[in-house]
């Protein structure tokens, strides 16, 4: 039982706040105080993402007094004294595909240490953008669905076991697999694709197997 994994498309936002480059100091300030957001994407005229101008880099302006120009690194300085949206943005913009997976837009906001990003197609035009929590919206998938992929896509499906065999809990997306599998391999692998399915918090392993 083959489940579609959910996609960037899937959780994206396509109604984007943004500004083109040319956007002025005030109109940014207004514009994240008026839609309640804290970045948006910089655009050029071609609708392309250029860059992403956050709350953090308008406050450079702010702080610029208090720290002294000695604290400033040459970037920053350039930020406190920009006066559009292409002075101080943060360039370049990291994005993503809508093709892309879920997890690999958490993977890339961890490892990049971003709150969003902009969601683009094959030539850098922007499409949506999807949040840190549009793409923990999959562990809302109920329950019962996952006991369903568990059950009928992992054992039955995927390693021909009967299901029978085995008694599998889903609670809260937590997932507890008891039983007994002859053969180690097959029992790491069943644990291991359990684990990876969308929407399991955390695995329980009861499962009786060969030690290694």
């Amino acid at each position: 039982m083959a489940v579609k994994e959910t996609s960037v498309k899937d959780v994206m936002t396509t109604n984007v706040v943004a500004v083109r480059e040319e956007a002025t100091f005030k109109e940014m300030v207004a514009a994240l105080h008026s839609f309640r957001i804290s970045a948006f994407p910089v655009l050029d005229a071609t609708d392309r993402v250029i860059g992403v101008v956050s709350e953090d880099d308008l406050l450079a302006k702010e702080a610029g007094p208090a720290l002294g120009r000695r604290a400033w690194h040459p970037k920053e300085r350039a930020k406190a004294t920009g006066v559009t949206a292409a002075d101080v943005m943060t360039a370049p913009a990291v994005t993503i595909t809508e093709n892309a997976s879920a997890g690999e837009a958490a993977a890339l906001m961890r490892t990049r240490r971003v709150k969003r990003l902009p969601v683009v197609d094959r030539d850098g035009r922007i499409r949506g953008i999807v949040s840190r929590v549009d793409v923990l919206t999959v562990y809302e998938r109920p329950d019962r669905e996952i006991w369903d992929e568990a059950v009928k896509g992992v054992l039955v499906s995927e390693f021909g076991l009967d299901p029978e065999l085995f008694m599998v809990t889903v609670r809260s997306g937590v997932v507890t697999v008891t039983g007994s599998i002859a053969k180690r391999a097959d029992a790491l692998g069943v644990l291991n694709a359990i684990r990876h399915l969308e929407g399991v918090v955390a695995l329980r392993d009861r499962l009786s197997y060969p030690a290694a």
